[in-house]
């Protein structure tokens, strides 16, 4: 029978000191195992993504050119995946039009409210309402009897003064004889002579009543005094008229030609004025026209009409700081209506100017800039001065030459040397930026891309491989 050994403290401490690094001894190796693991699938994660990254185009070769992403360096010939599609425009040497927008009203030149100038009876209406009438057309007639009867009278009268006028200078013919013969006084002779001033003064009261008769008779006939567009009826027929009521009968308004308001800002004042002395013919007269003006409707999709400029007021108004102007429209079509609001476009004078679309000039810290697309298809950063802009094309007064290629559209995704393509071209081939085309010296033919992730592969097991065996 064995008896058990009795054991010390110390030697005790000793087994329990050695027993717990066995017991940790497995776990530190699945640790180590799990180590090794995400290693290798890092490494392979990093071989695929060099490999997707830096593959060779598909091209007559497929062999990536040096200093792109498919060689040793960069995307070789026909990467075009790493292009940016952008829009673009060519630069050109224009007239530009030097132009003053503003907000105008539509004024006719004429508004005529048709009025009764003698009362009576409004026996017919001859006009439809917004019909366009001619100057001196019959539009309305007031019963004529009564002023027929006035006029009627007013002969008369005259007739009978007139035929006392003539008995009166018979008379007088005859006083003058005796008084040669010395058988009249000669009282009764100037008496004779003042009568017949007196009814010659009469005669004359009564050719004015005659044609004061006369034109009233003539106001029952009412006429157009311009022509123009006729608006809506107020009276109908059959009603009785007054002279010179408030309202009248109806209003016209000239249509053909007809003027738009507009307001000039006060700054703009000495260049239209320059415009206007220099457009002054050799007599001195101002040879009206030299000022084209567009009117556009509210919208500023459609141009209504074109005409000319006219005449600035005399005055600034103080509390907006602009001139009114007016200008002159044939309107022809009937596009402009009165107080119809339009916007005004004026040219001032044009410019030989090197110009560009508006969207193709951005502003950097350094100031204004474009990008200019290179023959091999790479943008360079050009800074660059504006001079006057339209609404779509902007003046450029140094950094660029007529005919080079600007980006107007996508610029937000370039830098300096960025490869692009042009809309509706097809993608080029990403050629190397210092023009070389073969692969670095040292390499073997067909060993540029291609074998990059081949060696990539490679060395990834390997790597792997050597991890756990530390």
């Amino acid at each position: 029978m064995d008896h058990p050994v009795p054991v010390s403290p110390a030697t005790a401490s000793e087994s329990h000191a050695l027993a717990v690094p066995a017991a940790q001894a497995p776990m530190r190796r699945r640790r180590w195992v799990g180590w090794s693991l995400s290693l290798l699938l890092v490494l392979a994660l990093a071989g695929l993504a060099w490999y997707l990254t830096h593959r060779p185009a598909a091209g007559p070769t497929g062999m990536g050119g040096p200093g792109r992403p498919g060689g040793p360096g960069g995307p070789g010939p026909g990467a075009g995946s790493f292009t940016v599609t952008v829009g673009s425009a060519t630069v050109r040497q224009t007239a530009l039009p030097v132009t003053l927008d503003a907000l105008g009203t539509v004024t006719p030149v004429a508004t005529v409210t048709l009025k009764a100038q003698v009362g009576g009876v409004l026996a017919e209406v001859l006009f439809e309402e917004g019909q366009m009438v001619q100057k001196g057309q019959l539009l309305a007639r007031i019963d004529p009897r009564t002023y027929e009867q006035a006029l009627m009278q007013a002969q008369g009268t005259r007739q009978r003064d007139e035929a006392q006028l003539e008995a009166a200078r018979v008379t007088l013919a005859r006083y003058n004889t005796l008084l040669g013969q010395d058988s009249i006084a000669r009282q009764d002779v100037d008496s004779q002579a003042a009568l017949v001033k007196q009814l010659e003064g009469t005669v004359l009261s009564d050719k004015a009543s005659e044609a004061t008769a006369r034109v009233n008779l003539d106001y029952t006939r009412i006429t157009a005094p311009v022509s123009g567009r006729i608006g809506l009826r107020s009276v109908d027929a059959g009603n009785t008229v007054t002279a010179n009521a408030t309202t009248g009968i109806a209003v016209i308004t000239q249509m053909t030609p007809i003027d738009v308001q507009f307001a000039v800002p006060q700054d703009q004042v000495p260049d239209i004025q320059r415009q206007v002395l220099g457009s002054k013919t050799a007599g001195g007269k101002n040879a009206k026209g030299q000022m084209a003006v567009v009117a556009i409707d509210r919208n500023r999709r459609d141009t209504l009409d074109t005409g000319s400029f006219s005449t600035l007021d005399n005055l600034i108004d103080t509390t907006t700081g602009t001139v009114k102007a007016k200008a002159r429209f044939a309107n022809t079509q009937g596009n402009l209506f009165p107080n119809q609001f339009v916007n005004v476009r004026m040219t001032l004078r044009t410019v030989d100017a090197l110009v560009v679309p508006v969207t193709a000039v951005r502003n950097g810290p350094t100031g204004s800039f474009v990008y200019v697309v290179q023959a091999d298809r790479r943008v360079e950063v050009r800074q660059v001065k504006r001079g006057i802009s339209t609404v779509n094309e902007t003046e450029i007064t140094e950094g660029l030459k007529a005919g080079e290629i600007v980006v107007t559209e996508g610029g937000d995704r370039l830098s300096e040397g960025s490869m692009v393509t042009l809309q509706g071209e097809k993608p080029r081939a990403m050629g190397p930026r210092n023009g070389a085309s073969g692969p670095r010296s040292g390499r073997r033919p067909g060993a540029g891309a291609g074998a990059a992730p081949a060696e990539a592969a490679a060395s990834a097991p390997a790597a792997a491989a050597s991890a756990p065996a530390r």
